[in-house]
């Protein structure tokens, strides 16, 4: 069994004891110690900040023109923080224990915890950098709420929450570019992680921009690149997100985490042709105000707005009564797979759900028009009011429907889809956020450590901003105590030098291939088959059909794949084509971890696991562990186990009814 390094002791107690006794590193030595950061999202750009502000040496990269552009950007409907603002019986614990319940009891309790403990600590961090969350009319931070729970804790920002959050984490990172402590370097792509003695020591980077590969030295290693969404081609992910970064640590001696954890957002704009080449998320916020149906009756061709009240199936509310709209992800996602594929979905495709916001709007309109002392109101000056107040709220979020589909959501539900969105899996890592290599560590949606077998919403951007400013700070110096008398290391030592060269042969055997068939096309093969057979519902013959099918498509990558242009020039196909030979890799491995978790967990979803209702069921006597995978050579893993010990939200039968 793996050894996490939990600290001993109450689970309330871990962190404050675990911050009491690590080890330091003082403010003098921190100056000679070099850190490398890769990507500058939420988790890199606040680690970097953090860790420049403390004194360290730290050279951060993204592979975008800015640390602005990265994927964080893109998260719309909010941040969780444990803060009770509401007065409505939220608490640290019920943070800890409804993401537990969330994930269905694979997520490991300790992480969890210290991910509700420094929840709040994260808001007030933010607010003081002066990202604009929500206020209600006293002044007080307003909340609203997310699935998997009975409390509002989500801060939030409009429908921008990423955006500000990252903006926020950007305004430090940039304060320590200008002081010195920070080195930025954009337009770089991680393409290796050199080793020396076992320690990761540093990477071999290409220039986007010029094409050569560089070679840089760190007594640490932080990954930060976010996840792999994208193996599966259509997803909510930014078209550059790619799992290259982490695959190539874990092909150095990292363990991969419960690869097969997907999330399937069931809050997306459905697919609407082959032309697309990603989806747009729809915030989970929606769902706060928002109630979905599909009609009564099979195949129905009428428009929205023509079908009555008692026509309609409200099937949340009717099937999860507790929690209704807000049920979690995972949960909503099958919900709405289930009617459809009987016959009740809606639009051209079929292929979809409403999401109606008229109740909301007249509810809110009315409220406005008492708070407004207007008598004797009229249906068209509620709804007018009643859209002011949704248009505050929600009011980007609908202008970015209306300009997809043509649509105005205002006046006809919105139809959404569920799709891939986040990954739960990534690299293992101990309490310590260090993988199984010692020095190099994984943060925020690179790891897998904090939400089990499905993530609640508005926890992504929770976790990313605790693992860079609230956590790595601390356990960084665990590791680094032991390194102060550890000299820079030469980029001229043969680890560089051996690393850059299988970087540069690989390069010259992409491009030398010449084939007939262009990355996009074969990335689209492979997202078709991930989709049909590891989506959001997994059996034994599918997997193992999918296993072939993956191996099959690998042979027809590196035999026929063309790659235009030349190496050292900006060449987009050709850092492509690197991404997506490992998202080939990475297919694989999620196969083989589907296919040997005979059970349903939360997005993982086998059909041959599933209560009569058609829920999840879980098998906890033979597969309550952390999967971690060790790569031994091609189309070869070997699989580890940590043990997950619940001390205090006991494995039950999640139920939302």
């Amino acid at each position: 069994m793996l050894n996490s390094k939990i600290p001993d002791g109450r689970l309330s107690q871990k962190w404050e004891e675990y911050k009491g006794h690590v080890q330091l590193v003082n403010p003098a030595n921190k100056r000679k110690l070099e850190i490398i950061v890769i990507g500058t999202g939420l988790a890199g750009a606040s680690a970097a900040a953090s860790l420049g502000e403390m004194g360290y040496q730290v050279k951060a990269f993204c592979f975008q023109d800015s640390p602005r552009r990265a994927h964080s950007i893109a998260a719309q409907g909010g941040i969780n923080a444990a803060k009770n603002y509401q007065n409505d019986g939220d608490s640290v614990f019920r943070l800890f224990y409804d993401t537990v319940k969330g994930g269905d009891y694979r997520a490991r309790e300790a992480n969890v915890h210290r991910l509700a403990e420094v929840s709040a600590s994260i808001i007030d961090q933010c607010v003081a950098q002066g990202v604009p969350f929500a206020r209600e009319y006293g002044g007080l931070l307003s909340n609203r709420s997310f699935g998997g729970t009975q409390v509002q804790r989500t801060f939030y920002a409009a429908g921008q929450t990423g955006q500000q959050l990252l903006i926020g984490a950007y305004q430090a990172l940039e304060r320590q570019v200008a002081l010195g402590s920070v080195t930025m370097y954009s337009r770089h792509e991680m393409l290796d992680i050199v080793k020396i003695d076992g320690k990761a020591r540093g990477i071999i980077a290409r220039n986007l921009i010029t094409g050569k590969l560089e070679r840089y030295f760190g007594h640490a290693v932080l990954l930060c690149s976010g996840g792999y969404g994208n193996v599966f081609y259509l997803s909510t992910n930014a078209m550059g997100s790619n799992v290259t970064a982490i695959w190539k640590a874990h092909k150095l001696g990292a363990y991969f985490g419960n690869p097969c954890f997907t999330q399937i957002h069931p809050t997306c704009i459905p697919v609407s042709g082959d032309h697309q080449s990603k989806l747009t998320l729809m915030s989970e916020s929606l769902r706060n105000d928002g109630r979905i149906w599909v009609p009564k009756k099979q195949n129905d061709t009428r428009r929205p707005n023509e079908i009555p009240e008692d026509e309609r199936d409200y099937y949340l509310e009717r099937r999860y009564p507790a929690f209704g709209n807000l049920v979690p992800r995972d949960v909503a996602s099958r919900a709405a797979k289930e009617r459809c594929d009987a016959g009740f979905g809606v639009g051209t495709s079929r292929q979809a759900v409403y999401l109606d916001y008229a109740a909301a709007i007249e509810r809110y309109g009315k409220i406005e028009c008492n708070k407004l002392g207007i008598d004797n109101v009229s249906a068209e000056n509620i709804m007018h009011h009643g859209k002011e107040v949704v248009k505050e709220k929600y009011g980007n979020l609908f202008d970015m429907y209306e300009k997809i589909t043509g649509e105005n959501p205002y006046d006809i539900p919105m139809r959404i889809y569920p799709a891939v969105h986040y990954t739960m899996g990534g690299l293992w890592v101990d309490y310590d956020l260090m993988t199984t290599v010692p020095g190099l560590y994984a943060l925020g949606e690179a790891n897998f450590s904090d939400h089990g077998a499905n993530r609640l919403g508005a926890s992504a951007l929770m976790q990313g901003l605790a693992d860079g400013y609230f956590v790595i700070p601390y356990t960084l110096g665990s590791f680094l105590a032991n390194e102060i008398r550890t000299a820079a290391i030469p980029t001229d030592h043969p680890a560089f030098i051996e690393a850059e060269k299988l970087v540069n042969d690989r390069i010259h055997q992409l491009k030398n291939i010449n084939g007939n068939q262009s990355v996009e096309s074969l990335h689209k093969k492979l997202g078709k088959i991930m989709w049909d057979k590891c989506g959001m519902e997994r059996n034994a013959e599918g997997l193992k059909q999918a296993i072939n099918e993956i191996q099959q498509l690998k042979k027809e990558f590196w035999s026929d794949v063309r790659i235009p242009g030349d190496i050292e020039e900006f060449n987009p196909e050709l850092d492509k084509a690197n991404r997506v030979a490992d998202f080939i890799e990475l297919g694989e491995l999620m196969c083989i971890d589907a296919l040997q978790r005979n059970e349903s967990c939360g997005g993982h979803f086998r059909e041959e696991m599933q209560t009569p209702e058609g829920e999840a069921l879980r098998d906890d006597a033979n597969f309550q562990y952390v999967a971690a995978w060790e790569f031994k050579g091609e189309h070869e893993w070997q699989v580890h186990k940590e043990e997950l010990i619940f001390e205090v939200a006991k494995p039950t039968q999640r139920s939302y009814k």
